[in-house]
């Protein structure tokens, strides 16, 4: 087998070319604390050595349950060393989430840091697992971090995995059922994690934030590996309320997101400047360049070369507002079991906005006759976890995985473009199946809509519930209306008959990952959202109508 090039050798590599250069930076309660090269390989080596001490042997797996850090990626490089396996787990997620996960991988060793509601993962630790504590973990641990740390000689003789060996188990954020443990080999984030790098010629002079979620694998291999790979600064921020000025500070060269958060930032441009002014600002030489500079500036992304948007499909219309103040966002795609980006709209290309753009270097992918997408690459996960008959279900006789996405090969752009999960397809009454995806990115390039939902398996027409906007919360309920309804106009005008939606539902409440309607990665819950406004939509009248109790 080969030798994998890992994320530890990187490190190591990095401390002995650049060892006083900063590497980590973690803001934390108005401090700021670095680590450089040679200190993050020291505290990797160190760890890796406390690990085993503790009793740990190889292959054991070892849960990471925090939200991102400094010290997460320094566990996770640790982990690797010390030849054990890590299983990331969301911070978010609830006890029955948390402790599934620990009994299907079989954790011995669980590493707790930051975390918003503890009381689930104290619910779910099962009373023989090693707890580990971060510097901030507010749950009483058997171990301590730093007491670990400054207890341990650097390890000996790091592991030597081949590169088709088992490195982590990513655990699906579990849209619907129970989360699937995708298996990872060194060879898939050694590809996902370089190839990456190189499609977006990172080096160390870039800068990247650290804030999505590191325990999913677009963090993980899209902004994680490829800082490890190319030795460039990563920082990360503190909390909610100073992610700007910890934006800023990093002043990135590369910043990546999701769409529910560029449309917050959207709705937070508008909230200082409607957009009829701003977009007749935008349009008067001179002054229309200065606003957009002062509206990057705000966002702290002024510096920023490289700018991507993933996780989930964005509105084409986002995608061009952004376009006008100089924010080109590169839309990428990918999933957990294709070991993160797999195609990319990157470099940007404007004529492609809509669409995913081309397939990363060595990846191959295909449309099936029924319009599924098929993909065969070096990053593919190995496996789901003790599901040999699932595993077997997702792969052809050519070694492509069937990804449960539809799609479209556009061959005059060269671009594939998403159109939905095949399993989210509804059929009316009318008996014709509908896509609700490229609905809902039409109907939310209206900013004063935050979140969107379609629906309507048996019903005359498609429907869609949507969350206002913080935007509109000043506005009157008229001018909601009209706009919603020049939205639904123009949106149906683009639409096939039976596509076409006959009611856009205004409702109250917020779809968040706490009231269990968004994924940790801020994907709906499509099942949850259907169940929950089931009898809203079956009273089906027609136009814009308000849930009751709407303000």
């Amino acid at each position: 087998m080969a030798k994998p090039h890992t994320a530890f050798e990187a490190l190591s590599q990095w401390a002995d070319k650049i060892p006083d250069r900063n590497f980590l930076t973690q803001p934390l309660n108005g401090e700021v604390r670095d680590w450089t090269f040679r200190q993050a390989e020291d505290d990797t080596s160190r760890f890796a050595a406390a690990l085993l001490a503790l009793g740990l042997e190889r292959g054991d797996r070892v849960a990471i349950l925090s939200k991102n850090c400094a010290e997460w990626l320094l566990a996770d490089m640790a982990i690797a060393k010390a030849g054990l396996v890590s299983v990331p787990i969301y911070p978010t997620a609830g006890t029955e989430t948390i402790s599934y996960v620990l009994a299907h991988s079989g954790a011995r060793a669980a590493i707790l840091g930051r975390l918003d509601n503890p009381d689930p993962v104290r619910e779910a630790l099962p009373a023989e697992i090693i707890t580990i504590g971060l510097r901030y973990s507010v749950i009483d641990c058997q171990h301590d971090w730093q007491a670990l740390i400054d207890g341990s000689e650097p390890l000996d003789q790091a592991y030597q995995p081949d590169s088709a060996e088992m490195m982590t188990i990513l655990y699906t954020s579990g849209s619907t059922g129970r989360p699937k443990g995708v298996v990872l080999s060194y060879g898939a984030y050694e590809y996902a994690s370089k190839t990456t790098a190189g499609l977006i010629a990172t080096t160390q002079h870039d800068r990247a934030v650290s804030y999505l979620p590191l325990a999913h694998v677009t963090e993980r291999t899209v902004i994680a590996g490829p800082a490890i790979y190319s030795g460039l600064h990563l920082f990360f921020v503190d909390k909610l309320d100073t992610f700007v000025a910890d934006v800023k500070r990093a002043s990135p060269t590369i910043f990546i997101s999701v769409p529910r958060l560029w449309v917050q930032f959207q709705t937070g441009v508008h909230r200082n400047m409607p957009p009829e002014k701003l977009d007749r600002l935008l349009k008067i030489p001179f002054i229309g360049k200065r606003v957009a500079k002062k509206v990057r500036q705000g966002l702290g992304l002024d510096d920023c070369r490289l700018i991507g948007s993933g996780s989930a499909p964005i509105s084409p219309l986002t995608l061009l507002w952004y376009e006008k103040i100089g924010i080109n966002i590169s839309e990428g795609w990918g999933m957990s079991e294709t070991g993160g980006l797999s195609c990319t709209n990157t470099p940007f290309r404007s004529e492609c906005i809509g669409t995913v753009g081309a397939p990363l270097p060595g990846t191959e992918m295909k449309i099936s006759d029924d319009g599924e997408i098929l993909i065969r690459a070096p990053g593919l996960f190995t496996e789901y976890y003790k599901q040999p008959e699932l595993t077997a279900e997702v792969f052809n006789d050519d070694g492509f995985f069937h990804t449960g996405d539809r799609g479209e090969w556009n061959e005059q752009l060269g671009a594939f473009r998403i159109t939905g999960r095949v399993k989210e397809q509804f059929k009316s009454a009318k008996g014709k199946y509908v896509s609700p995806v490229p609905i809902e990115g039409k109907l939310a390039g209206n900013p004063l809509i935050d979140q969107v939902c379609v629906m309507g398996s048996g019903l005359r027409a498609p429907v869609a519930v949507v969350v206002p906007a913080p935007a509109a919360k000043d506005m009157q309920r008229e001018s909601i209306e009209n706009s919603l309804s020049t939205t639904l106009d123009d949106v149906n005008a683009s639409l096939e008959s039976h596509e076409r939606l006959s009611t856009i539902f205004v409702v109250g409440d917020s779809w968040t990952i706490e009231n269990e309607l968004l994924t940790p990665t801020l994907k709906i819950k499509r099942d949850k959202l259907e169940s929950l406004y089931e009898k809203l939509i079956r009273e089906d009248s027609g136009g814009i109508v308000w849930q009751p109790g709407t303000g």
